[in-house]
């Protein structure tokens, strides 16, 4: 029979599948404890975006410090089932259409074999970069996927969104905070 606690347990730790977790306790034995997402951000809003040039995956080069373009960093990984969401959605929205916008997908752990498959398979129409050894990934987190950063036409970042909400479309704007 299965209790309160392992069904919470269970949730849980679906919710946060793509992401790095530590236990913490929530009952007086450890069959009670559950998973708890637990990270840190290095990149916040109003610092400059630390990444100049990328080359992609189809030996593109990739300009992240062109002015007067916006630019969408997507940090994901192929086999995260909330990258896999982010990226349809973002593929089947108008966001992607914006002509002043430069997008870049960096697979987080991810050689160029399987980012073309991905990019085949989910028929990516953006550039995708490998960062097998999370060099890229390391100066904007330290844990958890999928992550869009969103940055102004000056290189600044505006915001960075967490995307394991599946609402997370709803979220990307270029709007300052007030």
């Amino acid at each position: 029979m299965l209790t309160k606690t392992t069904i919470i347990a269970a949730i849980v730790s679906l919710t946060f599948a793509c992401t790095s977790t530590e236990n913490v306790s929530v009952g007086s034995s450890p069959v009670e404890s559950v998973q708890v997402t637990k990270y840190e951000t290095y990149v916040s809003a109003g610092q400059q975006l630390p990444l100049a040039q990328l080359t992609s995956i189809n030996g593109e080069m990739i300009n992240l410090q062109e002015q007067g373009k916006r630019k969408l960093v997507i940090l994901f990984a192929t086999w995260c089932s909330d990258s896999q969401r982010t990226i349809k959605q973002l593929l089947s929205s108008p966001i992607l259409k914006q002509q002043d916008l430069t997008v870049v997908g960096i697979g987080r752990e991810e050689n160029a074999e399987d980012l073309h498959k991905f990019s085949e398979e989910y028929q990516v129409t953006f550039p995708l970069v490998t960062d097998e050894n999370r060099e890229i990934y390391k100066q904007f987190a330290s844990a958890g996927i999928p992550r869009l950063v969103l940055v102004d036409e000056n290189n600044m970042v505006v915001k960075m969104l967490f995307a394991e909400d599946p609402a997370v479309m709803e979220q990307i704007n270029w709007d300052l905070p007030l």
